[in-house]
Parts: C-alpha cells; sequence; structure tokens
C-alpha cells in the first residue's frame, strides 16, 4: 500500500500509528519525508506493508523533482493506494492534480480524510463529493492519524483489497529503515524542529560511522552538508549552543529508541551543490533526475 498525498497531508504520521512505533519522522514543515520508507503492520490475518512517499507538489529543484519522482513510483508500484488529505485545509491543486492521476493510473484507490477531528461534518462531506467527483475511488473514509479515529476501519478496508499470498516479513518486522538511516533522520527532524525558519531544506545529514562498542552503548557520527559557510554558522551557533541542541535532543530519541547508550557526534560541513550530488541522491534513496 503506498501513502501519498499533497505535502504535509499527515503521511508519516499515519503510518507510525498504522504500525505501532515512530520511523517516520514528523515535523508541522512540509516536504519533512524526502524518500519512500516501508512500515509494516498486521491486523488481523493480513500483514500489510505500507510505503510512505514524498509529499506530491509542482517540482521545480533537482531534489523536488525526485522526491515526487519517487512517490510517483512508490503509488504505480503498489496494489493498493492510499490518498491522504488534510481536511483541515482547503483543497490544493496538488491534491486535485494526484486525484486525476491515480483515476488514469486504474489502481484500487482509498480516499482518507484526515484530521477529521479539526472540522465540521458539513465541511467532510463537501471534501467528499468534490474529491469524488474528480478522481475514482473505492473507497471513502474518515480518519484522524492522531487520535486514531477511523484507523482500525480503514485497515479493514485494506485487508479486504489484498491479495492472498504468504507473509513478506516475520511478525515482529517494522520497516526496512536501517538503524543508521534511522539515526539520520531522527537527527534531521531536530535540525527541522529546530532551524524551521532558517534553513529547513538546505542541509542533508548522514551517518557517516556506526561503531557497537563493548559495553553495549554505540558510537554514532554524523555529518550536515549544507551549501555555504553561512549556513554552518548558524546550525553551529554561538557557543556551539545550536548544535549541541540538536545533538542532545537526538541523541536521548535515540537512546530511547535503541534501547542503550548512546555516544553521538555531530559535525557540520560545506559541501556546495551537494544538491546536484548524485552521491547524496543514493544516501536518501533517491534516483537521480534530470
Amino acid at each position: 500500500m503506498a501513502l501519498v498525498g499533497a505535502p504535509n497531508a499527515g503521511k508519516s504520521t499515519l503510518l507510525n500509528a498504522l504500525v505501532g512505533s515512530k520511523i517516520a519522522i514528523v515535523t508541522h514543515k512540509v516536504q519533512t519525508t524526502r524518500s519512500r520508507l516501508v512500515g509494516v503492520a498486521v491486523h488481523g490475518d493480513a500483514q500489510m506493508i505500507f510505503v510512505d512517499t514524498p509529499g506530491i507538489f509542482t517540482a521545480t529543484k533537482r531534489l523536488e523533482r525526485a522526491m515526487v519522482a519517487a512517490a510517483w513510483e512508490g503509488a504505480n508500484d503498489a496494489d493498493v493506494v492510499i490518498l491522504l488529505v488534510d481536511c483541515s485545509r482547503k483543497i490544493d491543486d496538488s491534491t486535485k492534480t494526484i486525484a486525476e492521476g491515480l483515476k488514469d493510473s486504474n489502481k484500487k484507490t482509498i480516499l482518507a480524510l484526515n484530521k477529521i477531528d479539526l472540522v465540521k461534518r458539513d465541511t467532510l462531506l463537501s471534501i467528499t463529493k468534490e474529491l469524488n467527483d474528480i478522481g475514482d475511488f473505492a473507497e471513502t473514509l474518515m480518519i484522524s492519524a492522531k487520535t486514531g479515529s477511523g484507523l482500525d476501519d480503514l485497515q479493514d478496508k485494506i485487508a479486504k483489497f489484498l491479495p492472498t499470498g504468504p507473509w513478506l516479513y516475520p511478525e515482529d518486522h517494522l520497516t526496512d529503515i536501517t538503524e543508521r538511516m534511522l539515526a539520520s533522520e531522527i537527527t534531521r527532524e531536530k535540525f527541522f524542529l529546530r532551524f524551521h525558519e532558517e534553513l529547513p531544506y538546505a542541509a542533508t545529514i548522514e551517518t557517516e560511522r556506526w561503531k557497537d562498542l563493548k559495553d553495549g552503548s554505540v558510537r554514532i557520527e554524523q555529518v550536515i552538508y549544507v551549501e555555504r559557510d553561512s549556513q554552518k554558522k548558524i546550525i553551529i551557533g554561538k557557543g556551539g549552543q545550536g548544535l549541541k541542541a540538536i545533538g542532545k535532543a537526538a541523541r536521548e530519541e535515540l537512546e530511547e529508541l535503541l534501547d542503550r547508550r548512546v555516544h553521538l557526534f555531530i559535525f557540520v560541513k560545506v559541501r556546495k551543490g551537494w544538491g546536484d550530488d548524485k552521491e547524496r541522491y543514493r544516501n536518501m534513496g533517491l534516483d537521480w533526475v534530470q
């Protein structure tokens, strides 16, 4: 199942709720998710494999085009597509374009109106009619990924459309993301939250070294790549306070997720034009696009 939608529709929040654990980072900034992420959930006798995709929008930069391409590829590879819509906002052109594109793809599609706890019933009915006039949906459901409302019904509907076959993952398997990638994503989340106004999209974060220590702890070394010296200075902050704050928040969450002590070391490096570096795209799990 592919989770698709416009930026900030709540796809990562929904994935975490369905899986029952945090495997996708969540911020209030659009375009937080950069590449496809697989989450695995069990509902009754069904094993459901969800793919969280970047938001689909009108892309201009190379990185944006790669993100949108990854989203559509995820939808094309899926047996079932869930179009997630933030119904607390006006239906934008991106959402309409996605609905039209999914209709043309002939994919079994479920329309899930998210954040229903924030809108009135009349608004929900109006949005339902508007989108069903544009797209072709097998089901239309109203949910709240944040509160969990409607998620059991959503999984019931999904299970109905799944092909019969053996489970692809062990029962306790939650995601295909590696611990190194998860560490990078957790730090990127803290980076987004700290610098949400200045430079949320000007950096990429990579876990370069991971060493398991004899006492059961782990040493993790990461690099934040930025394009200009001025950006590096902002991140480090006066007396190193900016970088220390990111590191402290990331380390605390990693220790909770990994259930062991974490020694986290973060460095900031300037790499001009990293957004046009093929190696950075491979590290983010994205295809290189022209």
